[in-house]
């Protein structure tokens, strides 16, 4: 089981030949911890898990859990399309040691429901972690339906799930047909609040790799019965949460972090850097919150 409500999917720093630079990320990782972080997701889509190799992956679980300790939860990011490979890297980052792993619906060759249920099922049979399902259709494909979460929240390590459909029936939903303690953690940072109000229990966020301070707020403000502080801090950060999805996600978040001076690096074909226009737009959001651009 998971405890944290504010997870971030942390991007993968590079070098200037665009190799992993892990020196890099253990700094980075760090500074995510002290700014507010409860746990890191490490290689999902914001890290630019398509384009990692299982050994780049393996080394950036090891550098992260290594560098966070028990400081904050780590989970993996060892979903792809291919059952097969999922299990594969599952296994290794069980021997790594993380807290636990992150299953995205298979993209591209759409499995139907029964489909999806053997293969997250497959995955779950083979590991002892604890599992955070990731439903995310705009990128996949494929709507992980509330029905099938319910019957996969029926295995004992299948535990959360982040739901990133953007739709707050369906998010109602699941709400209703999973077990109380099955956690559901917002996929948008700008639906956060919303899904909090409906019963879920945090976010895993691209925004908290610039912000994570005040997201952390946020969630306390709403836990804390002070919805009307969560509200603030909501609208606050709206124009943050909304300049990070202004283009295809990681190229916003990079930027953003890259302007904070922490030099992160460029990302790796077939997404490329933020041109000016794009930059112009999240130098602004950042700046609207006093937030320290050095570049």
């Amino acid at each position: 089981m998971f405890k944290s409500r504010l997870f971030t999917a942390m991007i993968t720093p590079f070098d200037k030949n665009l190799e992993v630079n892990l020196e890099k990320t253990k700094e980075f990782a760090d500074y995510l911890i002290n700014t507010g972080n409860e746990g890191l997701v490490v290689c999902g889509t914001t890290g630019e898990s398509p384009t990692l190799s299982h050994k780049e992956k393996i080394s950036l679980f090891k550098t992260v859990k290594e560098t966070i300790g028990n400081r904050g939860e780590i989970i993996a990011g060892t979903g792809s399309y291919c059952t097969k490979s999922s299990i594969e890297l599952t296994k290794a980052a069980e021997e790594v040691g993380v807290d636990g792993i992150m299953l995205v619906v298979p993209y591209y060759n759409k499995p139907p429901q029964a489909a999806l249920y053997e293969h997250f099922k497959a995955i779950a049979n083979s590991t002892k972690l604890p599992i955070m399902l990731y439903n995310v259709p705009g990128r996949t494909s494929m709507n992980l339906l509330p029905e099938t979460v319910q019957k996969l929240a029926e295995i004992p390590n299948i535990v959360a799930i982040k739901e990133a459909v953007g739709n707050m029936d369906q998010v109602s939903a699941l709400k209703s047909l999973v077990p109380e303690d099955f956690l559901v953690y917002s996929g948008d940072d700008s639906l956060t609040l919303p899904m909090l109000a409906l019963g879920c229990h945090g976010v895993v966020s691209v925004a908290g790799n610039v912000y994570g301070s005040e997201i952390s707020k946020m969630i306390k403000a709403f836990v804390a019965g002070d919805v009307e502080q969560a509200a603030k801090l909501h609208q606050k950060l709206l124009p943050l949460f909304k300049s990070m999805f202004i283009t295809t996600n990681p190229i916003p978040v990079k930027a953003a972090v890259n302007l904070l001076g922490l030099e992160v690096g460029s990302l790796r074909l077939p997404l490329i850097n933020a041109n000016n226009e794009q930059l112009a737009i999240i130098r602004k959001a950042m700046e609207g919150l006093n937030l320290e651009v050095k570049m």
